[in-house]
């Protein structure tokens, strides 16, 4: 059996996201752990699995384009390893050539389709041939509006409508693309600080949202000392918010309305 390589990875949990509605979070970590990968390839891993999964819409415009041919009659299989190869070419430094070899490799390897082999190579030579650019402005030719923007910004249209709606409620429907940009930022890690048990300021660089939140350092936050001695775990600020919210809810009395447990003295919000 060939040794796991932080491709080989991204690629199971890829193919395992699709098929079997696994979640991403959850399978990666211990699939890297598993494939005994170093700090470095399991960094890398991450990046190509959360990666791919986030271009997904823009990464299937733009092999349909250059397979000739919808996505829909692409192996499934093939279509998430041409995937990873896209994201590598279109948002990575790895060099061209590497991203075909080692996904030719996969490809006869891996999935055990060596009869893909030589369209796998074709279709990421192709896409080799143009810049990120191009492909970008080819991937979203023959649409307009939303439609245009959910390729473009690898988001569904249904998103990128509801993301519309909310900036016009506060008249800076101007700011769309930059937030549809902003969302596709790689996130940093969030740690939260078990109350009495730690204090952010000593978990790491401090976070911009949630009082008890602190951004983890880089490498595999599961290592952090803090993490390992059970005083902090890995939770996102959005989910540190709403617990706060929570733990500060009083109980609902019978015939109370909604909007009276949100005001608090004088008609003002209470959380």
């Amino acid at each position: 059996m060939s040794r796991a390589t932080a491709r080989s990875v991204a690629l199971e949990v890829l193919l395992a996201v699709r098929a079997s509605d696994a979640y991403a979070n959850l399978l990666l970590p211990a699939r890297i752990v598993r494939a005994g990968l170093s700090p470095q390839d399991a960094a890398l891993a991450t990046e190509l699995t959360y990666g791919t999964l986030r271009g997904r819409l823009l990464y299937d415009a733009v092999i349909a384009r250059a397979a000739k041919r919808p996505v829909s009659r692409i192996d499934p299989d093939v279509l998430d390893l041409l995937r990873l190869g896209v994201h590598q070419l279109l948002a990575t430094r790895i060099p061209a050539h590497a991203v075909v070899d080692e996904s030719v490799r996969l490809a006869t390897g891996a999935l055990r389709k060596r009869s893909a082999s030589g369209f796998v190579n074709g279709v990421l030579r192709a896409v080799a041939r143009e810049d990120p650019a191009t492909w970008r402005e080819r991937a979203v030719e023959g649409r307009s509006g939303d439609d245009a923007l959910a390729v473009r910004f690898a988001h569904p249209a249904w998103i990128v409508a509801a993301l519309r709606d909310a900036l016009a409620r506060e008249g800076r429907t101007g700011e769309l693309e930059a937030l549809l940009t902003a969302d596709n930022d790689a996130p940093r890690v969030a740690l939260v600080a078990l109350p009495g048990l730690a204090a952010p300021e000593g978990l790491g660089e401090p976070a911009r949202v949630s009082p008890v939140a602190a951004l983890a350092p880089a490498g595999d936050p599961a290592r952090v000392p803090a993490v390992i001695e059970g005083r902090a775990r890995v939770q996102d600020e959005g989910s540190q918010l709403a617990a706060l919210a929570l733990s500060r809810a009083r109980p609902v009395r019978a015939g109370e309305r909604w909007l009276d447990l949100c005001a608090g003295p004088g008609g003002k919000a209470a959380l």
